[in-house]
């Protein structure tokens, strides 16, 4: 225990149903750099499923949303008009967002929502970006059944680093409740306590058979004999990481996180929220049916799941329309060694210019705390682990959200919206993986909106590292604004003078799992004016407060300053 602690006290020292489907040649956009405009409406629209008819929120009436096409460094316009009673924004995931961080979409951070009958419009560029983005809405639950797909393929003339596929196929991933998602989260904050499972998972919004009512609600890709196909994987999940396969067929991961990477073939992936894979499938068995199949990987003790599949199918030209698909096979719902082995295969596609000098250390603890009940009425609000009211945070600090967005605040000088000391340390050093803990009494965390400050320019590396608060766990984190290099990761706790780091070739993302009982290692460089969330893409852990919040400073010149906010930037 003293040497954990007196190394880490060292190394701080330093610091629809829609049409999923696509020819690769045929949608490429023509032409240089242009603008492409968009109109989402967010709308209540009815959807029946899984014997279940109820009204939703979508965007243009379709589930998942539409497809956004582009090519590298195209400016994007979306206007976005809110038919629904719903507060709204929408986060284009990935998206660095160059000196436009008015437009990056989480609620209360860099704007405030759109309100009933408002619009906004956002408006940026994909400054040398290309590959497999998302967007979703960044506001309540409304996650949950608002996202869409975002492909920005590279400019004309520049090829994949792969042979072309024969056809391309966006994968969503996602989960689906009968009840309406916004009364969930409203409910479960109100209990204190955990949600409710997901009714079922989706495969670009479809159950597949091994729910009721859903024999027919099957996504199907049909194949030719021979060919190889690019799937462009998303999990649009909410509160759940899955593992996803093919039934007798190998994936070839090449992109992760819109970065190309060394080809790595593997049996399954897996994805948590947030995150984006291309794999290449080579439809190379004998004629048939094979599943497409997605189910949970649940790396926390004792928590609750949805264990059923969902199926799509790989459907070869050629196979008996009714023939039974053969099944795939997923890992355990708790294999960490599964997840280890796909993070192992990951590299980026060429050798990467990482920060090796780093001017700003954080080491940063990232976990579930149980507060103590202080309600009236325990039995409706005290619901969480021995009568206790969950929480998260990160280095103890669990995130609330301000009346007015931060981003907002910060550019207009107003004064009492967040303070600038989140600790980039934890307040306390001990046995983070297996330290005791007396819940409710030992696992307290402290509320605020509390941020860190980053000069324009600084090199910086986070240690990201799980405790056993209340349980070990896999974490997503993402980090808007920016993608970073995954230098390190490892199992217990983090020891800098044990930790092996790859500073040759390390994959390149914006969402990362945080290893069960582990610890991971990222770097960036601050070079993007704004202010930028960084939080666990499980929404239940956002809500609870496993998130903060990094302030670059401008730089020198216009080149390096954020402009002014957008003349119908929405009122709070």
């Amino acid at each position: 225990m003293f040497n954990l602690a007196t190394s880490l006290m060292l190394w701080s020292s330093l610091i629809i149903s829609y049409a999923y489907t696509m020819h690769a040649m045929a949608q490429l956009p023509r032409g240089s750099s242009t603008s492409r405009f968009y109109d989402f409406k967010v709308q209540t629209t009815t959807i029946t499923k899984l014997c279940n008819t109820k009204n939703m929120v979508t965007i243009n009436g379709i589930f998942p949303g539409p497809v956004i096409y582009a090519q590298e460094d195209d400016r994007i316009v979306v206007k976005v008009t809110n038919e629904t009673p719903y507060n709204t924004t929408i986060h284009w995931h990935g998206v660095r967002q160059r000196r436009s961080c008015w437009f990056d979409g989480p609620s209360y951070i860099t704007q405030c929502p759109i309100q009933a009958g408002q619009t906004f419009t956002y408006d940026f560029t994909l400054v040398n970006q290309k590959g497999t983005f998302f967007w979703h809405a960044h506001v309540s639950w409304l996650r949950a059944t608002v996202y869409g797909a975002f492909v920005v393929y590279p400019k004309t003339g520049v090829p994949y680093p792969f042979k072309y596929p024969q056809e391309e196929h966006i994968i969503i991933l996602g989960e689906y409740w009968k009840e309406d998602v916004v009364q969930i989260e409203r409910t479960t904050a109100a209990s204190g306590g955990s949600p409710p499972v997901a009714d079922a998972y989706t495969i670009n919004g479809h159950p597949g058979p091994n729910y009721n009512c859903s024999n027919n609600d099957v996504y199907e890709i049909d194949v030719v004999p021979g060919k190889t196909y690019l799937l462009r994987l998303i999990s649009a999940g909410l509160n759940s990481e899955n593992f996803f396969a093919i039934a007798n067929h190998k994936l070839t991961i090449v992109e992760a996180d819109a970065e190309y990477t060394k080809p790595f073939t593997t049996d399954r992936v897996m994805l948590g929220p947030g995150q984006a894979i291309n794999v290449l499938v080579t439809a190379d068995q004998a004629i048939g049916k094979y599943s497409m199949a997605m189910g949970p990987y649940s790396s926390a003790k004792g928590a609750a799941f949805q264990d059923t599949l969902a199926i799509a199918h790989f459907k070869y030209l050629g196979a008996v329309t009714n023939s039974v698909s053969l099944p795939a096979q997923l890992p355990s719902v708790n294999d960490n060694l599964a997840v280890k082995t796909i993070m192992d295969g990951l590299r980026s596609l060429n050798p990467v210019n990482v920060p090796t000098k780093i001017d700003t250390n954080f080491f940063i603890t990232i976990g579930l705390n149980v507060q103590k009940c202080h309600s009236k009425t325990p039995n409706q609000n005290c619901q969480g682990i021995n009568h206790g009211v969950m929480a998260a945070s990160m280095n103890n600090i669990s995130f609330i959200m301000p009346k007015i967005s931060l981003l907002e605040a910060y550019y207009k000088k107003i004064n009492g919206s967040f303070t600038e000391d989140f600790p980039g340390v934890p307040l306390k050093f001990y046995d983070f993986v297996n330290g005791p803990n007396n819940i409710p009494n030992d696992t307290q965390s402290l509320n605020g909106t509390r941020v860190k400050i980053l000069e324009y320019g600084s090199r910086v590396q986070l240690i990201l590292q799980d405790t056993g608060t209340v349980t070990t766990e896999n974490h997503p984190i993402h980090l808007h604004g920016f993608s970073f290099y995954v230098v390190g990761y490892g199992t217990g706790n983090y020891n800098p003078q044990a930790a092996k780091f790859n500073l040759v070739d390390p994959p390149y993302m914006n969402t990362i799992g945080v290893p069960v009982g582990g610890w991971t290692a990222i770097r960036f460089v601050a070079d993007n004016p704004g202010v930028w969330f960084m939080h666990c893409h499980l929404d239940i852990h956002q809500l609870w407060g496993l998130g903060t919040a990094f302030i670059v400073k401008n730089g020198k010149g216009e080149v390096e300053t954020l402009p002014p906010p957008p003349t119908d930037f929405p009122r709070c």
